[in-house]
């Protein structure tokens, strides 16, 4: 039996769990993380299905392409699918909105999403849009606080376990594992002393606003403003702090952010604040996805690292956790090359 252990719970090493029950059946699969749930940074994301090539640094486009496709495909089936409300999958119409053009035309997903088209002058007159350009489009909202335990129930139905603590070093595991696919995320810079990884600090605003149905997402490099719409409230955000790695609330950057959201959409105005998160984005350019033989104390392990998505944790999770696990079964048929994998 092929020993693997998954280092992180976020949503990268969620779906890394699934895909790798499904690549190599029969597997012992291990969870080992020190934050599980709404004590990972994937929960607290907004979710929103927005591919952007300039937040993939260094990866050829064509593979860009494949990872957002193949998670795309999922995540519709899923919101198409009598398990939309369980999963959190949802089909939203909305607008992406910027001063900047190239911004809106955005060849990575404009043939993926449904229904893309650009707005013209006069479309952004009437819906009052403070912008110069815009598209519209359907996409699709992952609510990770219902995707997530949905994915750790389903690994959980397959036979996974779970276990509860910090992997100081990949030397712990060799000998107990057989292969480990790294997610540990930002925990990579200590794990395996990549100091490459980077935080960009994100805060947001839950604003109980059911009026708005769709999603606006106001490109800005430094300060995005966007609004999506989730099952209890708005998410409301945000920012893009590189370099911070505090997860604290700052009023004043809440206050920020709700000033710089009345201006754009007036009826957010009328919401009640009904919470606020702060969080760390994982970051790396180029995210790290490939394979690693490591030789501790005369045994072999095998790694698969998969961790640095950033800002594009929900959007290029399931694509390169698919990746992950096809590397995963390649080291199983080394180890059991006669298994029928």
């Amino acid at each position: 039996m092929v020993r693997v252990a998954i280092i992180g719970a976020g949503i990268v090493g969620l779906t890394s769990a699934v895909n790798v029950q499904k690549s190599i059946p029969g597997a012992k699969v291990t969870i080992i993380a020190d934050k599980f749930d709404k004590d990972t940074t994937s929960a607290g994301a907004g979710g929103l299905y927005r591919p952007t090539a300039a937040l993939v640094k260094g990866v050829p486009p064509e593979t860009v392409r494949e990872w957002v496709q193949d998670t795309w495909d999922y995540y519709t089936s899923l919101a198409m699918s009598p398990e939309a409300g369980e999963t959190g999958q949802t089909l939203v119409p909305g607008y992406m909105l910027s001063d900047n053009q190239s911004a809106v035309q955005n060849q990575l997903f404009e043939s993926i999403v449904f229904n893309f088209k650009l707005l013209t002058p006069d479309d952004l007159k009437r819906l009052k849009l403070p912008f110069k350009y815009g598209c519209s489009f359907v996409t699709v909202i992952t609510q990770p606080q219902k995707f997530m335990p949905w994915l750790m129930r389903k690994f959980k139905e397959q036979g996974g376990t779970v276990e509860f603590r910090t992997v100081g070093k990949l030397d712990e595991l060799a000998g107990a594992y057989d292969i480990v696919i790294n997610c540990s995320a930002l925990g990579s810079r200590q794990l395996v002393q990549d100091h490459s990884m980077y935080a960009v600090k994100g805060q947001l605003v839950h604003v109980k606003a059911p009026w708005v149905k769709t999603f606006l997402y106001c490109d800005d490099k430094k300060t995005p403003t966007y609004f999506i719409p989730h099952d209890d409230c708005i998410i409301v955000g945000g920012t893009r702090e590189e370099g911070n790695y505090s997860i604290d609330i700052v009023p004043e950057v809440q206050e920020d952010i709700l000033r710089r959201a009345g201006e754009i959409l007036p009826q957010i105005k009328g919401g009640r604040v009904v919470g606020s998160w702060a969080g760390i984005r994982p970051s790396r350019d180029p995210l790290r996805l490939e394979k690693e033989l490591l030789t501790i104390g005369g045994k072999k392990l095998r790694v698969v690292h998969n961790y640095g998505h950033g800002a594009n944790g929900v959007t290029l999770s399931w694509g390169t956790s698919l990746r992950a696990a096809r590397m995963a079964k390649e080291w199983a048929q080394e180890i059991t090359p006669s298994a029928r994998l």
